[in-house]
């Protein structure tokens, strides 16, 4: 019998020397290994507020890491090359350890701590559970921007370790998760597990004629505020890229027009690439 990745609920089961859907855990001699372990593709010293982050240490910087692969197919995805990529991706090794000794030199220079961003940082799960344990150790913050697609006990077991996070909501339909191939359902549980531990902020990316209704963004609004009103959302505006470059990008008065819907049950909403 093959293993079973529990990271995700795609619950990818790989023949022996295959990868899973996201093209990072890999069955080797009957075990699921995160091959994306230490190699990054991408490392800079960003301000929080690129996350986006607006309640967690505003004006600070947080170096940033990422690495390859994704358990998504967003086809506007903005980091493609990396998200979509694999093994054959350009990448740098970084163990643990030595990735933490980069983020501790750099808090003379206003770092906080440590982001994983970029690509899907959960699926690489080990690596930012051992990098948080060890940034934990320094007095440091960890912050993780993600998808929201993983299983309720990796994501319990990593968020003592986790300071804050920003997580995609694509829309409140499981016709919009259909989309980019994901689970609504998991990723609501996602955000409310995560509310209950550690900052939250929500991005939602509004794609024309996908996710931009009006009854969308109130339905998504009402929900988080069921959770708690002060949770941060930041209504972003599509540009064409990666598989939607014939698309048109959302119109500005859009954005602003969903962003006062969301005013109507969230203390905190923010438009966001106008």
């Amino acid at each position: 019998m093959r293993p079973v990745c529990h990271i995700c609920p795609r619950h990818c089961s790989p023949e022996e020397g295959k990868y899973g859907y996201c093209r990072a855990r890999r069955n080797e001699k009957d075990h699921i290994i995160c091959k994306n372990y230490g190699w990054l593709t991408a490392l800079a010293l960003d301000p929080v507020e690129k996350k986006p982050l607006r309640h967690f240490y505003p004006g600070r910087l947080i170096l940033s890491a990422g690495s390859y692969g994704c358990n998504l197919r967003c086809p506007f995805c903005q980091n493609h090359q990396i998200s979509m990529a694999g093994h054959e991706a350009e990448t740098m090794y970084f163990s643990p350890e030595s990735l933490v000794q980069k983020a501790v030199e750099l808090k003379k220079q206003g770092n906080i701590g440590l982001a994983y961003t970029y690509n899907e940082p959960l699926i690489g799960y080990e690596y930012v559970q051992d990098c948080a344990k060890l940034i934990q150790e320094q007095g440091m913050k960890n912050v993780v921007v993600t998808n929201g697609i993983i299983c309720a006990e990796p994501l319990q077991e990593l968020l003592p370790y986790i300071d804050a996070m920003n997580i995609d909501l694509k829309g409140f339909t499981q016709e919009n998760y259909d989309f980019v191939r994901g689970d609504l359902e998991t990723v609501k549980n996602s955000i409310a597990l995560a509310s209950q531990s550690c900052h939250v902020e929500v991005t939602a990316l509004i794609v024309p004629d996908k996710n931009d209704s009006e009854e969308n963004m109130r339905e998504l609004s009402k929900w988080l505020a069921s959770l708690r009103k002060d949770i941060p959302l930041h209504v972003t505006r599509f540009f064409p890229l990666y598989e939607m470059q014939d698309q048109p990008p959302t119109p500005i008065h859009t954005i602003y027009r969903l962003a006062e819907i969301a005013r109507e049950n969230l203390q905190y909403v923010y438009e966001g690439n106008c």
